[in-house]
């Protein structure tokens, strides 16, 4: 199984790595520099209340668990932030979802850049 991130700086780095943006999630992928093959998972207080973020993270560690060791890439860390329609998604097509997601990142193609929020005043 890989290695679980749990320093905040490294959630960071992987933000300003490659972002694939999906219905259920968006993953984060980014070039560790030889740490090997870790992953991280978030989901912010806007999904919904512990019980809904906790099971929205299970789901997530099970598609890892499967998924990971053989379609991720090595060396590489990626991060799984859970989205709104995350939680009532089919596993069948979160999973799917990942696959194309795990697929884009190999190959380099993510979603182009966000734009910056400007500063508050």
């Amino acid at each position: 199984m890989p290695a679980v991130l749990t320093r905040r700086a490294d959630f960071l780095a992987a933000n300003r790595g490659l972002r694939i943006a999906r219905p259920g999630f968006v993953l984060l992928a980014r070039p560790n520099s030889g740490a090997g093959l870790r992953f991280g998972i978030t989901v912010t207080k806007k999904i919904g209340n512990a019980v809904v973020r906790n099971r929205m993270k299970r789901r997530f560690r099970a598609l890892i668990r499967e998924l990971l060791p053989e379609h991720g890439m090595a060396d590489t860390d990626h991060v799984l932030i859970g989205r709104e329609g995350g939680v009532e998604r089919d596993f069948a097509a979160l999973r799917s979802e990942l696959l194309i997601a795990l697929e884009r990142a190999r190959a380099g193609k993510g979603d182009p850049p966000r734009r910056l929020r400007a500063p508050k005043r």
